[in-house]
């Protein structure tokens, strides 16, 4: 359709804003912010890639850049490595069923997700309802918008396909059967995409220039699929927003044929989806659905990103035309409410209502705008609130555990401080979505319920920079359950050894329930220290069987009171665990005895309320009760270049230095990520050296910018230490080192 002066301004305003810097960005975090602070975004001319700087993600912004295949330089790209993702996707399909693709439009794009190595401020957006979404778009208005991998990461640990936007604009049977396609659907790993866009008078000429020949519209397409290939995401969204002479059209579908099919071969499970803006008569007409106009693409590719402005008839007629692909039809919501069916924002479930009845997939546009619009109470409450609109309507698309090990420590890749075995390694705040762990899928319920499980920053947490906390008050012959974890994993014959650790008032008790089922029937198993005072509970009907919890060993002093239990149980190939759940009850008073059966609370007190508070630090289930063995320090080769010093004052200088490791041996095993600190020694030899933690690693190097050295230092050690997929970690004393002696580095 003809842009309307509204939609004109609304179009130009979206574009300025995403010029602008972060106002939530930290002072001093360069990455973060992406802007030198003169107006320009950090990657905008003079901008020299080559150069060592603290790493940063940022677009290509000319089709020179593009066909020069610079970005993929080790020489020309210094922030190459560090924007390569860690976490691959399964090169699976989509599921058979309608989906929810989520395109990212957070100010502009490049904020605090600009900095690989993460930044500093705590209250930095994030994603953590993985278990809602299919697909993730990260979009911005650059020509081709590559995701941070932080957002890759995240997503394809949680199985969402992640994507980039290159624009040009954008406005069950049996219950075996059911439970068999469910678990396959689980399996799926989401994607993740990245952006091309063409719009305005200059994307008019870029488009004239790539689909000049049917040659150049196929060297274009295989530069975008090299970029996805390298840097380890699942495809594109096209956004072709101008109006363009006829002649270009046959290219244009070539462009979009070539890319498709080149991504197949180079990345299996990948995604090219085609958004809704020219035709195939080279028009600027959004058509707000899939029809004649823009089928021809759609026929081309994996899907259809269609216009957020749609009638209440057109899922209904996208269905119609696409037949038996109607689940590759997204229909575009815009949360800020621009003319979008439903007006977005908290009546969403409007439209995602409607979409549910017709059966048809859906792209959710900038999600974001509960954190841009600062919606109250706070961005945590706000966030959850929103989503839960969006679980209520279209239900949990995805569960996990997956796959044995599982790990996670509930961590959402932000906090106020860092720790390790219940032992704080850093009081600084941070931001750092590649750190992220499985995230639970709590339910929303606001402020109305008596007892409530929350992700809790406020606390010392046992690992990363969270914990996940139940707190309220409970009825003493209550058995409160929350589903963490929906779960999806084909057991084995043998056992299963789960690990948890928990910190908790006197009066709390807690242990966590496993899901599990078959075709003949379902059972619960209940895990934890204290059964005695479960049993005594008249829900105790609700667990097919108990198993006992031991402490594994007393931690030091400085643990913040957490404690560490381990339990061993049986599991049987024909069954399925489809649920992981903490469970929480209050103690009784008085001597248990544990053959007793009935519940001794008096009635006087049935209805009485009391305190409960307790903590969950990490669950880790394993098929064995040993961790991973790490390779030796003498195993490692560690490294250290472009090493520049600058002197602050006649007491202190500043080091940057890029660190880098590998194993001696060619099959590297995959780490989870890497903890990096650093030793200062002097010349006393009675003096200990400080340890200060630095940051987090998901790929072999790290950079250290601006460390402060004291003149008195005269060494420095590097310390790189090693975190497995199980959740253990290699010992300080046995990790790899790098050593820096300051007399024979050049000050």
């Amino acid at each position: 359709m003809p842009l309307s002066p509204r939609r004109r301004l609304r179009r130009l305003a979206r574009r300025i804003r995403a010029m602008l810097p972060s106002a939530t960005a930290p002072a001093g975090d360069a990455a973060a912010s992406a802007s030198p602070g003169d107006g320009r975004r950090a990657w905008e001319p003079p901008f020299d890639a080559s150069a060592p700087s603290p790493p940063m993600s940022y677009p290509i912004t000319d089709l020179a850049a593009l066909a020069s295949r610079s970005y993929l330089s080790a020489a020309a790209n210094f922030h190459l490595p560090f924007n390569r993702a860690s976490t691959p996707g399964s090169g699976e399909p989509l599921p058979a069923r309608r989906r929810v693709l989520v395109c990212h439009d957070m100010e502009g794009g490049y904020r605090d997700d600009a900095a690989p190595q993460g930044g500093a401020n705590p209250d930095a957006y994030a994603l953590w309802h993985w278990h809602l979404v299919d697909i993730f778009v990260y979009f911005s208005h650059y020509l081709v918008t590559l995701p941070p991998p932080c957002w890759t990461n995240a997503a394809h640990l949680h199985g969402v396909k992640v994507y980039f936007l290159r624009p040009s604009s954008f406005p069950l049977h049996s219950s075996l059967f059911s439970l068999v396609h469910r678990v396959l659907l689980w399996r799926l790993r989401a994607k993740v995409l990245g952006t091309f866009i063409t719009e305005w008078d200059d994307g008019a000429e870029v488009c004239k220039e790539m689909l000049a020949t049917e040659a150049s519209a196929q060297m274009y397409a295989e530069r975008l699929t090299e970029l996805a290939a390298a840097l380890g995401f699942d495809g594109w969204l096209i956004n072709i927003e101008v109006n363009l002479d006829v002649q270009f059209i046959d290219n244009l579908k070539e462009f979009v044929n070539h890319l498709t099919k080149t991504m197949r071969t180079a990345v299996p499970g990948s995604l090219v989806i085609w958004y809704d803006a020219i035709t195939v008569k080279g028009e600027l007409d959004w058509q707000d659905k899939l029809n004649e106009y823009n089928k021809p693409f759609f026929d081309l590719c994996d899907g259809l990103f269609a216009n957020y402005t749609w009638k209440e008839n057109y899922p209904q007629d996208s269905a119609a035309v696409a037949g038996n692909r109607k689940y590759d039809v997204y229909m575009g919501i815009d949360i800020f409410g621009r003319n979008t069916f439903g007006g977005g924002q908290w009546t969403t479930n409007v439209a995602l209502d409607l979409l549910t009845k017709v059966d048809i997939s859906t792209a959710i546009f900038a999600p974001g705008w509960v954190y841009e619009t600062k919606q109250p109470p706070d961005f945590e409450s706000a966030q959850n609130r929103w989503w839960g609109l969006v679980e209520k309507s279209w239900g949990v698309l995805r569960g996990y555990p997956k796959q044995l090990p599982f790990y996670t420590d509930f961590d959402q890749g932000r906090g106020y401080q860092v720790s390790v075995n219940g032992q704080q390694v850093s009081s600084d705040p941070w931001n750092n979505i590649s750190c992220q762990s499985f995230q639970p899928t709590l339910k929303y319920t606001g402020d109305q319920a008596q007892l409530q499980a929350f992700i809790n920053f406020k606390d010392e947490p046992y690992g990363g920079g969270n914990c996940l906390t139940v707190k309220g008050s409970l009825r003493p012959n209550i058995i409160f359950s929350e589903q963490l974890f929906n779960g999806g994993l084909g057991m084995e014959d043998g056992s299963v050894h789960l690990f948890y650790s928990v910190r908790a008032d006197a009066s709390s008790v807690v242990g966590l329930s496993l899901d599990l089922s078959s075709n003949k029937h379902s059972t619960s198993i209940l895990i934890a220290e204290d059964i005695a005072t479960f049993i005594r509970k008249k829900q105790n009907h609700k667990y097919s069987s108990y198993v006992k919890a031991d402490k594994v060993q007393p931690l030091a002093p400085d643990n913040q009171d957490w404690i560490v239990y381990k339990a061993t149980a049986q599991s049987s190939a024909s069954y399925i665990l489809t649920g992981i759940n903490i469970v929480c009850t209050l103690k009784i008073a008085g001597k248990i005895s544990p053959e007793t059966k009935e519940d001794r609370v008096s009635d006087a007190n049935v209805d009485a309320s009391s305190p409960y508070h307790v903590s969950l630090g990490h669950i880790s289930i394993q098929k064995t009760d040993v961790n991973t063995e790490f390779p030796p320090a003498g195993s490692w080769v560690t490294e250290g270049e472009h090493i520049s010093w600058s002197n602050s004052s006649n007491t202190t200088k500043h080091v940057n230095l890029k660190l880098s490791w590998k194993l001696k041996t060619p099959d590297q095993p995959s780490f989870r990520k890497y903890n990096i600190y650093v030793e200062k020694s002097t010349a006393d030899p009675n003096s200990k050296p400080s340890r200060s933690y630095l940051g987090v690693a998901t790929v072999d190097t790290f950079y250290v910018s601006g460390l402060e050295v004291a003149s008195l230092v005269t060494s420095l050690k590097f310390i790189i230490q090693a975190f497995a997929h199980d959740g253990s970690w290699q010992e300080l004393k046995e990790c790899p080192e790098f050593f820096l002696d300051i007399a024979h580095s050049a000050v």
